[in-house]
């Protein structure tokens, strides 16, 4: 026999496991199985991402590593500034 769950109390559930708390204590807080709170949980990432967003969060990694790239040279290029001093 299947325990139903009311959908206040697995909301609140999926709430509090997005705001950090841990699903083995929420399980338990609330006699919920973790695999229960993680099927929750991969239900409601049904959505798909498009090839566009994909390829458009790429582009933009790809662009901070650049910037990253250059700061980590101009920090150690005034590094070598300083100790030369």
């Amino acid at each position: 026999m299947r325990n139903v769950i009311a959908k206040e109390v697995k909301e609140e559930i999926l709430g509090k496991v997005k705001a950090g708390e841990s699903v083995i204590e929420l399980g338990k807080k609330y006699g919920i199985s973790e695999k229960t709170i993680y099927n929750w949980l991969k239900a409601k990432v049904t959505n798909k991402v498009s090839w566009l967003e994909v390829s458009k969060l790429k582009r933009e990694n790809q662009q901070l590593r650049e910037i990253i790239g250059i700061l980590t040279l101009e920090i150690e290029k005034s590094k070598k500034r300083v100790s030369s001093r």
